[in-house]
């Protein structure tokens, strides 16, 4: 696949409008409360007849200290006793899904997320970890791909030791800015000693992938303040950098109140951020992925995405498209079969579920023959900037451009525009489109097209 990306601003002040980031198709704006637990466990029966491995999200909702810019699901709170009752209903919830999974299918993913996983002590990681272990069959090392977000503010070098020894092989770490100004102003106030501390570790303990999570867009950030925490990283040549915007919606994240509007930079500033930043990673050697994502050419993701597998999900890019997913813990999201389904949003119904000897799957979606078809060919733009249209007509069985005719008539502008190529046989996302991907998928969103008025999704850029 041709690597590569084009900054336009004209373009991307034309097209940055508000869209999915399609971790999934349907999103989980269509997520419906008919999708029970009994709708669940059918899932998990036919999902058996395939024999796909297995990939395992853990949701751990605590967090510290609360900053201002986030709008993560998670719980603000120096309580740590919450540990303990939080993790009892986890291995209740471990337990019961093992029992809906044929031993023979094989963890090969694993992801810890949150909230702050490192919240948790050294004990209570081990232990889930152990617990984990015990009702379902992990992969090994060289097969296995089990990640953790880590607050460098969480943890130092034993604690990556201590990850290392349980069976952790990569890790995130949020930084978001080093600028001291930056960090009071979102409440997030993390040393560069704390950071690379943990970066140190990972890479002595053989931690197989680093990745580095920086924001842009917020408050007193100019493009060489932000060009220093990047300088800053780059030297220390993580093997994955995901840059995200910034989204103001105090509105719907209370957090994000405390932050003020006049302090946030200008629009065309955070474009001159963007900008700048891809030119020095790019010229640092870094490939784009796609969705804020950048890796260096011999990362896995780069790799897949060079070999046509790479794949996408609710904990974003993966190596590992063939796998069902089962989500743990509050507000989890699980994939299995053709379905989506999610836990209870707050800890009290949680809790009273598993106390009941319930599965706290509230809400979800089975996944229709369209909603297929359409995240199929959504997956394939995300990933790899463009899709064979034969392909997909063979795999299932339509015409490709009679069946996506008004998904066609959509993109005749953005093909004017320079942002894609469409051919007879190939739809191509060109490098100055892939910026905007989000706005091409979008044309293939049979659902974005029945909504009206404000649809709730952040800013493309």
């Amino acid at each position: 696949m041709e690597q590569g990306v084009s900054f336009d601003l004209d373009l991307i002040r034309r097209y940055d409008q508000s869209g999915p980031r399609y971790t999934s198709y349907p999103t989980a704006v269509e997520f419906d409360e008919s999708f029970d637990e009994a709708a669940y466990k059918t899932a998990c029966a036919r999902s058996n007849e395939s024999g796909r491995p297995l990939s395992i999200y853990f949701h751990i909702p605590f967090c510290d200290t609360v900053c201002f810019y986030c709008a993560c699901n998670k719980i603000a709170t120096k309580d740590r006793s919450l540990a303990p009752p939080y993790l009892e209903r986890v291995y209740r919830e471990l337990e019961m899904q093992s029992a809906l999974f044929d031993k023979s299918r094989v963890v090969e993913q694993l992801h810890w997320g949150g909230g702050t996983p490192t919240f948790l002590s050294d004990e209570q990681m081990s232990e889930l970890m152990e617990v984990t272990r015990r009702h379902f069959t992990l992969a090994n090392d060289e097969v296995g791909e089990f990640s953790i977000e880590i607050d460098p503010r969480e943890a130092d070098a034993s604690t990556v030791k201590l990850l290392r020894r349980i069976g952790f092989n990569r890790m995130s770490l949020g930084v978001q800015d080093f600028d001291e100004r930056v960090q009071a102003a979102v409440n997030r106030f993390q040393t560069e000693a704390q950071t690379m501390t943990v970066l140190e570790a990972a890479l002595a303990e053989g931690f197989r992938s680093t990745s580095i999570d920086l924001i842009y867009g917020l408050p007193f950030q100019s493009v060489d303040s932000f060009g220093k925490t990047l300088e800053r990283i780059i030297e220390v040549n993580p093997q994955r950098l995901s840059i995200f915007n910034y989204a103001h919606l105090p509105e719907r994240f209370k957090a994000q109140r405390r932050i003020s509007e006049a302090d946030l930079p200008a629009p065309e500033v955070k474009l001159d951020i963007l900008q700048s930043t891809i030119a020095r990673l790019t010229e640092a050697g870094y490939v784009y992925i796609g969705m804020d994502h950048f890796a260096r050419p011999d990362d896995e993701l780069a790799l897949a995405q060079q070999a046509g597998t790479l794949y996408r999900n609710f904990q974003g890019y993966s190596t590992h498209a063939d796998c069902d997913l089962i989500g743990i813990g509050v507000t989890s999201i699980g994939m299995v079969d053709n379905t989506y389904g999610q836990n209870r949003r707050e800890l009290a119904e949680y809790y009273a579920d598993l106390d009941a000897g319930r599965l706290p799957v509230f809400r979800g979606l089975e996944l229709n023959r369209d909603d297929l078809i359409r995240r199929d060919v959504i997956t394939r733009l995300i990933c790899h900037f463009e899709l064979d249209k034969a392909s997909v007509a063979s795999k299932w069985d339509i015409a490709f451009d009679d069946y996506f005719a008004d998904s066609l008539a959509k993109l005749k502008g953005m093909e004017e525009d320079g942002l894609v190529r469409i051919d007879a046989d190939k739809i191509r996302i060109l490098a100055r489109g892939r910026l905007l991907v989000r706005n091409i998928c979008m044309a293939f969103d049979a659902y974005l097209a029945t909504k009206t008025g404000p649809i709730g999704f952040s800013k493309v850029i």
